[in-house]
């Protein structure tokens, strides 16, 4: 709830009567705290462009989350590249290509709703099967007619609040070559997994066939980043560099071939997943995988007290071990192994 020395009680008091004359019941708590940080901006006499930046972020949140809510059980993928790459490119066509095959797998494709790569992923997906976050730029008046056919379409004033939709909700990422735009949110990805803030998802960047735009980036890490100590020698490691459309379509759905979910319960990490590993599945991966943790082993278990209490995913088995949070990059081998344990069934990913 609100912080009483920020908000004066009988106001957090008028925000729970106001809460519930809406007829609001979930998540009251959580709702009065948006609520008493809107009065504490008042309190603390926050200038007129602090508080329309404010109230923007959260309208356009409010519409970007009623848009998504009704396929959040559906997996879905974001494909980032240029808003300049013309129909008649190779990229353009790859694009197009890899979106058509995640969306005949089940999946639904997320762009920036914008021309060039952004149109050619919706095209290759079709209307029905994707969603756009469009930024209002002098120069991109409107959505690409193909998401705004079926109306999946939501429009953003902010960059922020466009990367924070376009990463929130997707289980993959394909990054086409492009520009300045392209590259931060590619760069972004790649910070928001080095850093844990994230949780896995594969990543791909797809190239033209034979292109050598993201093995420059390659070379350029392995050369200049790595050996100056910038970043770890395995963060490229979640990476996939491939000019297959194919090979791409592939790595976003086999990372959820057994693999389903974690959570962090105090310091024990827990791996939810889609079929029960055996006995001698779970030693072979202790064997690989022992230097990640840091007391005991890795374990079958039920789903943990916390689990139980927030009724979270109790019915898929799980593995449980006290990770090493440092090695956040090795975790990715780990949910590659488990992926290829002989027992795991093909299928798209669930809700999350």
């Amino acid at each position: 709830m609100p912080d009483s020395s920020m908000v004066p009680r009988e106001v957090t008091q008028d925000l729970r009567t106001l809460i519930a004359d809406a007829g609001i019941s979930a998540q009251a708590d959580l709702v009065a705290r948006i609520l008493a940080t809107g009065v504490g901006l008042g309190l603390d006499d926050a200038d007129r462009l602090d508080l329309k930046i404010t109230s923007a972020a959260l309208t356009e949140m409010r519409a970007a989350f009623r848009l998504f809510a009704p396929y959040r059980n559906v997996p879905k993928v974001t494909i980032f590249g240029s808003a300049r790459t013309k129909p008649d490119d190779a990229l353009y066509r790859a694009a197009s290509d890899v979106a058509r095959a995640l969306a005949e797998r089940g999946w639904m494709v997320v762009t920036g709703a914008g021309p060039g790569i952004m149109q050619a992923a919706a095209e290759g997906a079709g209307s029905q099967q994707s969603i756009g976050v469009s930024i209002r730029l002098p120069f991109e008046e409107k959505p690409n007619a193909v998401v705004a056919e079926a109306d999946n379409v939501v429009a953003m004033k902010y960059f922020f609040t466009r990367k924070l939709m376009l990463v929130k909700e997707s289980h993959g990422f394909v990054c086409v070559p492009g520009g300045f735009g392209t590259l931060d949110e590619m760069f972004e990805l790649l910070t928001l997994q080095q850093t844990g803030k994230a949780d896995p998802t594969p990543i791909v960047l797809l190239d033209r066939a034979g292109g050598t735009f993201w093995a420059g980036l390659r070379r350029f890490a392995d050369e200049e980043l790595i050996p100056s100590g910038v970043i770890s020698a395995d963060d490229f490691d979640r990476v996939l560099i491939t000019d297959s459309v194919t090979a791409a379509a592939d790595e976003i759905t086999e990372f959820w071939r057994n693999y389903d979910s974690l959570r962090w319960v105090g310091k024990r990490l827990v791996l939810r997943l889609r079929a029960e590993p055996t006995d001698a599945e779970v030693d072979e991966l202790n064997e690989r995988f022992g230097g990640l943790v840091l007391d005991g082993r890795i374990e079958k278990s039920g789903p943990l007290r916390p689990e139980r209490d927030d009724v979270d995913k109790l019915a898929l088995p799980r593995l449980v071990m006290t990770y090493d949070q440092f090695q956040v990059g090795a975790l990715f081998h780990l949910i590659r192994a488990v992926n290829r344990l002989g027992t795991a069934p093909a299928g798209p990913v669930g809700a999350r």
